[in-house]
């Protein structure tokens, strides 16, 4: 599952069943989570009068070239939004049985709440190609997050680290991303053993 693992930039419009939906979403609930905090959520769009909007907004920026080259995208059937909350690993790392006191966020080396999403939509993209579907993860841009709030009636205190379209993938129309002209960096210039 690992190796097969790849973002799907062109999807058909078949749907993906709701069982299937629903086992991805459990596997992200699988996620790692610093004690165990949980602050994250899950947005599902899975519908057109959700999806249309979602698309129409998360492109409003781009000109028509970029909206013409990520079309094929916005066939996708669902999409996933993973939410992050800080304050719910703030409040839960004050209590007793941790040992902070307070909830200052100078404790944090990493913002791990986003970390934490993030592991969730990782969790996302693999479950997706263990159903024999494609994934995409991709972001939201930091002048559209307001608006995308507004939109779908998200609280304040959630960040949005991204979003995922799942879907059947269209290998006709991927027009495929960055790994055509990267090569996948090797493991010697990768890891450092003992020392750097």
């Amino acid at each position: 599952m690992i190796r097969k693992r790849r973002m799907a930039r062109a999807f058909t419009a078949e749907p993906v069943d709701a069982e299937v939906a629903d086992r991805i979403l459990r596997a992200a609930n699988r996620a790692p989570s610093a004690g165990f905090s949980q602050g994250y959520a899950l947005l599902v769009l899975d519908q057109p009068d959700q999806l249309t909007p979602f698309w129409e907004l998360v492109t409003a920026l781009d000109d028509d070239e970029d909206r013409a080259r990520f079309d094929p995208v916005t066939r996708a059937p669902l999409v996933i939004v993973p939410l992050s909350c800080k304050d719910v690993y703030l409040d839960r790392y004050a209590r007793a049985d941790k040992g902070w006191t307070d909830r200052d966020e100078a404790h944090w080396p990493v913002p791990y709440w986003d970390i934490d999403t993030g592991f969730m939509a990782l969790l996302i993209l693999l479950a997706a190609v263990d159903e024999g579907l494609g994934a995409l993860f991709f972001g939201i841009v930091p002048e559209l997050i307001g608006q995308f709030r507004d939109q779908f009636g998200v609280p304040g205190e959630y960040v949005p680290i991204g979003a995922v379209a799942v879907g059947h993938p269209d290998p006709v129309a991927d027009q495929g991303g960055s790994s055509r002209v990267i090569k996948r960096r090797d493991l010697s210039d990768l890891v450092h053993r003992a020392r750097w």
